[in-house]
């Protein structure tokens, strides 16, 4: 727990906004280690015993400051001068109000001397007072009076549309690097920067550009959800596709046929790649972008979603020696994060890791990632025959697609390697049917396997603006759970600007483990349905995907109608 939480318990307490029972309980939900992230404030925080606005008083009264309320604030063109937006972006800081030679500001960290003593040198103001306001608050009005045209998605299609298109560049060849430099301010450049540099600060996974028969449609995916953003006008159409297939290296000639390419750039000084791919369309070509931000991947088993009891088996089964451990879902479910979570966690010095993949998502440190290339005959059965003579330990095949690719995974598992891999299968046990139908010996699928887990993704409530909330009893009934239910924390996010107003931020999995046992390999062997296997998977305790949902719902994690949405294919077999 950070040090200053305590100087800030003791003030919120002094001010009877919490009890001595309040803060024993957040304390306690701290030590346990299950909000890793978070210390006793953050629990106080999130459980809504005390708001931001109590916080930001807090801390004011420990610097003997004032506050400030900036709901609904105008700031005057003269405040706005004598502090200029680069200003207030760098030290988050705002103008209250401007007069007689004298600036309030206002701040969000009153033991950030640094901040103000930097502010007095910067300012050319006789003098200087602070106050202290919420970060939510001061974020708003710097979005509210300091977005100009330039700098706003919206602003810069209007002055686009007012006059003549200037392009920036010669759309019949690809940009030099020295010319870049000098064409870095052209409008439709500017433009383009503008919409991906949106989708990530949004935190968007994909970016898609997509003409229609009167407009072209912007939409970011967040958190799995496509949003619709601020487009530009059907007439700067083809424009735009051509400079990004330009930045993406790719023919802007060809529109006949489907492209793929990359662009990499870098976003408030973090590299960032995007993988582009051109659709041709009735309308003009469609293309998707998907953003890869290393930074922003999280590796650790806990940040995937798992509790205690499947962290435990899942740990165990992936310190196996040898076998084969298949991933399953649909497009979009977590797998890939899922499979480099696990070669994570078992990456050390004493370990040859070697990953087949198409295309590489991100570079891990320590493990050797292999490029699928069709083109030059690099395919996924000629790539793993050549990775198994480097006599690796451990190897990652992104997704077994046939029957060649299938037949040397489990071998591999077979002669002394751990294989982790993707298939498409809408649960667990469906997945020794799916190898089956492939072509895969059903002694050989018994033998080879370990483990088979299916997951699905479910966006998480907002830290932020978490409150108490009970699921409607239709919502209940669906997921097996009681309203009255003892320890259940139903919740859900009331919406605030960290989520975007949808009172969610950020997705986790949830599991559905199938431990391949004895019994489970007798059953494999005389070839009995998936109806039998999956049967005998719940004698085994295994939980399906919506009752490990209805467990994070219980949580406080997650909302019913989140759980209900991305289980419906398993709405049979749950319960």
């Amino acid at each position: 727990m950070p040090v200053k939480d305590d100087y800030l318990v003791d003030t919120l307490a002094d001010m009877g906004l919490v009890t001595t029972e309040d803060v024993a309980q957040a304390r306690a939900e701290v030590e346990s280690g299950e909000f890793t992230d978070q210390g006793v404030i953050d629990r106080l925080l999130a459980t809504q015993i005390i708001g931001a606005a109590h916080v930001t008083q807090a801390k004011a009264i420990q610097f003997g400051m004032e506050t400030v309320d900036l709901t609904g604030l105008t700031l005057k063109d003269d405040a706005l001068q004598v502090l200029p937006r680069h200003i207030a972006n760098k030290y988050k800081c705002v103008p209250v109000h401007y007069g007689d030679g004298t600036l309030i500001v206002a701040v969000t960290d009153p033991s950030d001397l640094d901040t103000m003593d930097s502010l007095r040198h910067v300012l050319k103001v006789d003098n200087l007072e602070f106050r202290v306001a919420t970060e939510e608050q001061v974020e708003q009005v710097i979005a509210k009076h300091y977005a100009t045209a330039e700098e706003s998605v919206a602003g810069m299609i209007q002055d686009m549309t007012e006059g003549e298109i200037d392009l920036g560049f010669d759309t019949g060849e690809k940009l030099e690097d020295d010319q870049e430099g000098e064409e870095a301010d052209a409008p439709l450049i500017k433009l383009v920067n503008t919409i991906i540099a949106d989708a990530y600060k949004m935190r968007g996974s994909d970016i898609h550009i997509e003409p229609l028969e009167k407009r072209l449609r912007v939409r970011y995916r967040i958190d799995g959800c496509l949003q619709e953003v601020n487009s530009p006008p059907k007439k700067l159409q083809n424009a735009i596709l051509s400079r990004l297939k330009i930045q993406a290296a790719m023919s802007i000639a060809e529109k006949r046929i489907p492209q793929d390419g990359r662009i990499q750039l870098e976003i408030s000084g973090k590299p960032i790649d995007l993988r582009v791919n051109s659709l041709p369309t009735v309308h003009g070509e469609s293309i998707c972008m998907r953003i890869l931000d290393k930074s922003g991947l999280k590796l650790g088993l806990t940040e995937l979603g798992f509790l205690t009891d499947d962290q435990q088996t899942f740990e165990r089964l992936i310190g196996l020696p040898d076998g084969i451990l298949l991933v399953t879902g649909p497009t979009g479910s977590g797998k890939t994060t899922t499979l480099y979570s696990c070669l994570n966690y078992i990456n050390r010095p004493d370990r040859k890791i070697i990953t087949v993949e198409d295309p590489v998502e991100y570079v891990l440190a320590g493990i050797n990632q292999v490029q699928v290339s069709e083109v030059i005959g690099l395919t996924f059965a000629h790539a793993l025959r050549a990775m198994l003579r480097q006599a690796p330990n451990v190897v990652m095949l992104g997704e077994i697609r046939d029957l060649e690719t299938a037949t040397i995974a489990i071998n591999a598992s077979l002669t002394g390697h751990l294989v982790f891999s993707t298939l498409h299968t809408n649960d667990a046990p469906g997945a020794v049917q799916r190898l089956v139908d492939i072509g895969i010996k059903p002694f050989l699928v018994a033998s080879a396997s370990r483990a088979f887990m299916a997951q699905r993704l479910v966006r998480r409530i907002c830290k932020k603006c978490i409150g108490p909330s009970i699921p409607t009893e239709a919502e209940l009934k669906t997921l097996g759970l009681d309203a009255n239910l003892p320890g259940a924390n139903y919740s859900k996010g009331m919406g605030c600007e960290n989520c975007n107003k949808t009172g969610h931020r950020g997705r986790f999995g949830v599991f559905e483990v199938f431990v391949v046992d004895d019994s489970v390999r007798k059953l494999i062997f005389e070839k009995v349905s998936g109806v039998q296997l999956r049967a005998r998977a719940r004698e085994m305790g295994m939980r399906s995907l919506r009752e490990d949902g209805a467990r994070k719902v219980v949580a406080g994690m997650t909302t019913a109608d989140e759980v209900i949405k991305a289980t419906t294919a398993d709405a049979k077999g749950g319960h």
